[in-house]
């Protein structure tokens, strides 16, 4: 289920002061999921609340703004992605910036190996699993979020949760 965005002034600071603390925190979650890395996820998120900022004045209600700010955080995350496949000759490992062994607890050590396992989906399937399970997207939400139908939505979650399925059960 999506958050539903507090009433907000009328003020283009005061509203989106209230919308950063609103969804700072969880706009950065889902921008880590996507590009698997903390300082690139609150880089992204950052990105999309100055093109908030200066597209303002052409948002018409609050719903707008949070949509407008999730959009702008999946195309960054994909922008992101774009850049570091064409710096890198090998992709970089995920997880390379994990805690030290003796702060992992049991339940980061089975977030990461999630984690681990969409970094190595396709970006469609990664996006959708991230959308429906991170963000509680419905399908029909996704579908508008990505730009692509509501099949393709079903057959990308499909094929996503089947494959990470597979490598969690082969990785323990």
């Amino acid at each position: 289920m999506e958050p539903q965005p507090p009433g907000l002034p009328t003020d283009r600071n005061a509203a989106l002061t209230t919308l950063f603390a609103t969804y700072h925190r969880q706009l950065v979650g889902f921008a880590i999921l996507l590009v698997d890395d903390l300082a690139t996820a609150e880089d992204v998120v950052q990105d999309a609340f100055l093109a908030l900022h200066r597209r303002w004045g052409r948002i018409r209600d609050p719903q707008a703004a949070y949509d407008y700010l999730r959009t702008s955080v999946l195309n960054g995350g994909r922008s992101q992605l774009r850049r570091r496949r064409l710096r890198t000759v090998r992709p970089e490992r995920p997880g390379a910036d994990a805690a030290s062994a003796e702060s992992v607890a049991v339940d980061r050590a089975e977030h990461h190996q999630v984690a681990a396992g969409l970094a190595t989906l396709p970006t469609r399937q990664r996006q959708v699993l991230v959308l429906r399970y991170y963000l509680e997207q419905s399908e029909a939400e996704i579908a508008r979020t990505l730009s692509i139908s509501t099949g393709s939505v079903k057959q990308h979650a499909s094929r996503g949760l089947a494959a990470l399925t597979a490598r969690l059960e082969a990785t323990s």
